[in-house]
Order: C-alpha cells, then sequence, then structure tokens
C-alpha cells in the first residue's frame, strides 16, 4: 500500500535550501520515491500554519518510505540544512478504494 512522508517545515534560512534540494531528489527517486507537492503556494483554511513550507512525498509502501527517511543519503542531505528548517514530519499509509470494506449495498 502506497505510503507518503510529509513534512512541515519552517523556514529560517533560506539561502541553504538550494544545496539540500540538489541532493534530496536523488535519494527519493533511489527508494521509488516521487515528489507530490514540493513548497509552492499554500492557503490556510484552518490551524495556524501560514509559515510553513510543506512537501509530500508518495512511496510505494511503508517500508521503503521509512528506508529513505533513515538512508544515510537522506540523512546526509539533512545536515545540509542545519539549523535552516525546523519540521514536523510523518509517515502516513495511503487509503486503496479497493480495499476498503464494502458498506453492504
Amino acid at each position: 500500500m502506497v505510503a507518503y512522508l510529509v513534512a512541515l517545515g519552517r523556514v529560517h534560512k533560506p539561502e541553504v535550501l538550494p544545496e539540500h534540494e540538489r541532493h534530496t531528489p536523488a535519494v527519493v527517486a533511489a527508494f521509488g520515491g516521487r515528489y507530490l507537492v514540493r513548497g509552492g503556494t499554500m492557503e490556510t483554511l484552518a490551524g495556524d500554519i501560514e509559515d510553513r513550507r510543506a512537501v509530500v512525498v508518495e512511496f510505494p509502501d511503508m517500508d521503503r518510505a521509512r528506508a529513505f527517511y533513515e538512508s544515510p543519503g537522506y540523512q546526509d542531505a539533512r545536515k545540509h540544512l542545519g539549523d535552516a528548517i525546523t519540521a514536523d514530519m510523518f509517515l502516513l499509509e495511503g487509503f486503496e478504494p479497493d480495499r476498503a470494506p464494502h458498506s453492504g449495498s
């Protein structure tokens, strides 16, 4: 079942992002991932996340997503960030409609 790595970060030093962004895509691809969201315009509808940068990466499954996060390649890429970003990150298992319980109708 597909899995999503979701990151919501506050950027403190935007000048550091290009270096991180040069390293991370190759590592994402090596684990079968693909970016669905990578920054971009954001509009807050509820809550207080207006000042955050959002990233969503789809992976084939939770194991591959976790392996990406724990990989030396990604951990090295994170080192380039230092204190440039503070982020909340989590893995989320995807929804497959064909596997959802039937309502009986």
